[in-house]
């Protein structure tokens, strides 16, 4: 199987294999790497996943990606390395918050957050290539909270990988930056930067856009960008589907959305043959991708502060891939949509690629009171703590009318530990560490404030590079 980049026929950009796309992570035009065609399930191999551990799971739909890149048994060994790091033996569990509502675990990996769900993943796949390439790299990772502590956690100490991550000052909980900062291991960096995740993410797109500094520094990306990131991650998605009885019956989700990676591997398990009837991305304030699906305009608009900090972005890489899907996979339309975006914040969605998003995304956002109200009324009625992000997903879905007749699985991406602050104000409930994790505020911190600024930040990653 080869990838193609979003922006093909737009550009000189060559399809390449899974693994290349892997190191690679963003195109050479900008544009981001999705397979030639989507790979398929038929009912029957989907219903067999019921009963099986994640990682087979995993290592099936991994494998569909890889096409033979990556031998069978190989995968699966890393599929199961990967998924041992976590505290449940079901890596991703499944319970049950009212009636058809249910709520998908994805807060038991390493660093509470369900990047690790991929990042563990990714990690094993890096020392897999480069290890028979021969090669070092440099991975710098832009994150609003979640991504940069899974990404240092899966590679730090690796001897083939220096990976550098940048986080927005004062935009990310305390909890979710000394999972970064505390870390050791002399390949790791970690960075402060005096701006927005959008601020970071436009820094990152940059350093791919120079040539010279992306081959003198070997760059690579973690984002979800990374397309084996959405791999990974839409495997949770038939694993839970199953557990309530797909492909027999079809299952909706909501999803906390803030760069759209989460929503569109659901959309890719979809494509795969999972029945999916409805995707409800749900969003904060920072509402780009709900007014996109409800009127039409994906516009960028000021990134505010809220208590469900991974989800404050008003750029949504991914959604760059569902655009090129809704156009038929128009490159050139799609190159010089997200082209104009870049310049103007503005892109208003073709009526026939808008109606063919809307045959399965609806978008939803909640606000702040109702936020910290639905933390309070989930603990009152199933005596669960859930972080300010899985209640954003909540309370779209108690707001959005969805079909009473189809279970529903909100995905949980955090534990409510990790934004102590957030759900004790709202619950009067002070959540607790899971495991040896109680000793993160006790670590002493290391990382380096700098500017918002592209040259400055590829100075220092150029140093940190040792080119």
């Amino acid at each position: 199987m080869k990838y193609i980049s979003t922006r093909s026929g737009d550009s000189a950009a060559q399809p390449i294999g899974f693994l290349d796309a892997v190191l690679a992570g963003l195109a050479p035009d900008g544009g981001l790497y999705v397979p030639e065609t989507w790979p398929t399930f038929t009912p029957e191999e989907i219903a067999a996943f019921a009963g099986r551990p994640y990682a087979e799971v995993a290592a099936a739909v991994l494998g569909k990606f890889a096409d033979g890149e990556i031998e069978g048994d190989v995968l699966l060994e890393m599929c199961q390395e990967a998924y041992s790091t976590f505290a449940h033996a079901a890596t991703c569990p499944v319970s049950q918050l009212g009636p058809n509502l249910f709520m998908a675990e994805l807060f038991h990996g390493p660093t509470l957050a369900f990047k690790d769900v991929a990042m563990q993943l990714l990690a094993r796949l890096y020392d897999h290539i480069l290890g028979q390439r021969g090669r070092t790299l440099t991975i710098v990772c832009a994150t609003s909270g979640d991504t940069g502590g899974a990404a240092v956690e899966a590679f730090r100490g690796r001897d083939n990988v220096r990976i550098c991550a940048m986080f927005p000052e004062g935009r990310i909980s305390e909890v979710q930056r000394r999972f970064m900062t505390t870390v050791e291991d002399a390949n790791v960096a970690n960075l402060s930067l005096q701006g927005s995740f959008d601020d970071c993410q436009a820094i990152l797109k940059a350093m791919f856009a120079d040539g010279q500094f992306a081959t003198a520094v070997d760059l690579s990306a973690v984002n979800s960008i990374n397309f084996a990131r959405i791999a990974a991650q839409a495997v949770y998605y038939f694993t839970t589907a199953v557990a309530l009885g797909a492909p027999h019956r079809p299952v909706s989700f909501a999803i906390p959305t803030g760069n759209f990676g989460d929503a569109f591997a659901a959309y890719v398990a979809q494509r795969m043959g999972l029945p999916i009837p409805r995707i409800l991305v749900a969003t904060n304030s920072n509402d780009i991708m709900a007014r996109a699906f409800e009127d039409g305009r994906y516009a960028r608009g000021n990134v505010a502060a809220t208590q469900s900090p991974a989800m404050d972005i008003q750029v949504a890489s991914n959604f760059e891939r569902l655009y090129f899907e809704a156009v038929r996979r128009d490159g050139v339309e799609t190159g010089r949509a997200f082209r104009g975006f870049a310049e103007t914040g503005v892109i208003d969605i073709p009526p026939s690629a808008l109606a063919a998003m809307r045959e399965l995304f609806a978008g939803a956002s909640t606000s702040e009171p109702d936020t910290a109200r639905e933390m309070l009324v989930t603990l009152n009625e199933t005596g669960r703590l859930i972080d300010p992000h899985t209640a954003v997903a909540v309370s779209a879905v108690r707001r959005a009318g969805m079909d009473g007749s189809t279970p529903v699985i909100v995905l949980s991406t955090a534990h409510a530990a990790k934004f102590p602050e957030a759900v004790s104000a709202a619950t009067g409930t002070t959540p607790t560490f899971p495991r040896a994790d109680r000793a993160l505020s006790t670590k002493p911190e290391r990382y380096d404030r700098l500017p918002a600024d592209a040259a400055v930040v590829m100075d220092y990653v150029r140093s940190f590079a040792g080119r």
